[in-house]
């Protein structure tokens, strides 16, 4: 699968080959259910990993951890390997098993702070206004050093700022308790979507995406999100958020003989589906940049049209399987798709992609300086790993020996915001009532003077108000000073993220320094 830096992809009138050299200008797979887009996807993962390239790929239905297993040779798959030209060798191939939920691979997860205010507010399907209050929670965490780990810290600033919502607008703009609730009742549909499992520590080390095995074949990360797709935007919003710390935490390398890591986004309408302008235009810049970071991202859906023309026009290697078009919409779609190829006079490209069946694609590929090459109709390579789901007990087993094995299964509940407010809270409580109780000679002294003749049932003497009064006071003014106190008490933190700067990256996330 893999010949002079180039992987097999298949055979039209000659060999179909991805220039590990130009992988890095990232990719598309197509095509309707059934059709054989996941199939095309393992070709490709396969041939990756004999390059040493580590891979990661979302797998929906389960089938993509049969690459993990030795294929077999199937007479289906020998037939095919001997129309174009190739022998069959059954392989497998070393994968990391990923799960947001922790139930069919390693854990997930991601802090609220490293997801920052955009990509939250994706999440919490939130509106201008209520984006902006959270913008405003996170302003304010950054510039009190508070640290904002899981869903319980950021619970904690809001409540913080719903508490002093009247003095922070005069600095931050308005802030309304009703939007804060807002806001809080959100994060309580997240915490019963199981949402909530995913933000905490010990967060994913990207590095660890990164890896070969001792053969030096990439590995292949498979992220199970047959269980995710039930939340559709927690699936999107997780690709986002791992994209961005791609982007954000590799240096810069230019171009390189072959890409470090290559990201296939399926199901990758979710990604932009009621996405706000802002968000798209954020994407659009990253996978424009990201290229330049060595990472190659492959986008796999249904059509073309389900990726906005802005990032279209970024995807250079294109996999086309075949489009259905009984209806006046799917036939246009039809037409967008076979319009985004260099036509090939050989044949209608449009028609082409009605009558491909199943193991067949229309293939364009970079060549040379980086031109696409003319659309063929190609017969795609069997793969030579198992094709379809891996037995569980063999994920299980794969899944025990890890190297990974222990470091993200236990949550870590460091010290953060919330533990930070509660002292500061808990001393709030203790000089209020210190304030009191030395309230007392006050009281003894304005009783003494201003006595107690003529007060009505239920109302305060002298020295009862003014012992409120010292108390009131007390009580805003340690509330009031909090965030400054932390400000400058805060220290390091435990788990993942010690030494990290208050400072946010393109898609809002922090930045790991």
């Amino acid at each position: 699968m893999l010949q002079d830096g180039k992987i097999f992809i298949g055979r039209s009138t000659k060999p179909e080959y991805l220039d590990l050299a130009l992988a890095n200008r990232h990719g598309l797979i197509t095509g309707a259910t059934g059709t054989g887009k996941t199939v095309s996807l393992q070709v490709l993962a396969e041939g990756f990993s004999q390059a040493g390239v580590p891979v990661f790929a979302s797998d929906i239905k389960g089938d993509l951890s049969g690459i993990g297993a030795e294929g077999s040779a199937k007479d289906a798959f020998v037939k095919r390997a001997k129309d174009i030209g190739i022998d069959y060798k059954a392989d497998r191939f070393p994968v990391v098993f990923w799960d947001l939920f922790g139930e069919q691979g390693h854990r997930v997860r991601a802090t609220v702070s490293e997801m920052g205010p955009l990509l939250l507010s994706r999440l919490l399907d939130l509106n201008d206004t209520q984006e902006g209050v959270l913008n405003i929670a996170f302003r304010i965490a950054d510039e009190q050093g508070l640290l904002l780990l899981d869903l319980k810290d950021l619970r904690a600033l809001l409540q913080l700022i719903a508490d002093n919502a009247q003095e922070l607008t005069t600095t931050y703009g308005n802030v309304s308790k009703a939007t804060i609730g807002t806001i809080q009742r959100q994060l309580l549909v997240l915490e019963n979507q199981k949402g909530d499992e995913f933000l905490g520590e010990p967060a994913l080390d990207i590095k660890d995406l990164m890896r070969t095995d001792r053969d030096g074949r990439g590995i292949v990360n498979i992220l199970a999100a047959d269980k995710l797709m039930a939340n559709p935007r927690l699936y999107a919003t997780f690709l986002l958020w791992l994209m961005s710390e791609l982007f954000e935490e590799l240096p810069e390398v230019g171009d390189l003989d072959q890409p470090k890591l290559v990201f296939f986004f399926d199901e990758a309408h979710l990604l932009f589906s009621d996405a706000p302008k802002p968000l798209l235009e954020t994407v659009e810049r990253v996978v424009r940049l990201i290229r330049s970071k060595g990472v190659g991202v492959y986008f796999v859906t249904q059509n073309p049209a389900d990726v906005p023309e802005t990032v279209l026009a970024q995807l250079g290697n294109r996999v086309q399987h075949a489009l259905r078009a009984y209806t006046p919409r799917e036939q246009k779609a039809v037409r967008v798709a076979a319009q985004t190829f260099r036509q090939n006079p050989a044949f209608d490209t449009e028609k082409a992609i009605t009558e491909l069946g199943v193991g067949e694609a229309l293939v364009s590929t970079l060549e040379g300086k980086g031109a696409p090459s003319m659309v063929e109709r190609t017969l795609i390579a069997p793969p030579m790993a198992q094709v379809g789901p891996m037995d569980p007990s063999e994920r299980q087993q794969i899944i025990a020996s890890s190297v990974l094995r222990g470091k993200y299964e236990q949550s870590i509940d460091s010290e953060s915001a919330y533990e930070m407010l509660a002292k500061r809270a808990e001393k709030a409580a203790a000089d209020a009532q210190a304030a009191q109780q030395g309230g007392g000679g006050i009281l003894d002294m304005l009783g003494s003077l201003f006595g107690t003749t003529g007060q009505r049932k239920g109302t305060l003497t002298v020295g009862q108000r003014v012992t409120r009064e010292v108390t009131r006071t007390v009580v805003n003014q340690t509330v009031g000073s909090i965030a400054a106190e932390i400000g400058k008490s805060i220290g390091g933190r435990q788990g993942s993220s010690i030494g990290r700067a208050i400072v946010r990256g393109t898609l809002g996330g922090l930045l790991r320094r």
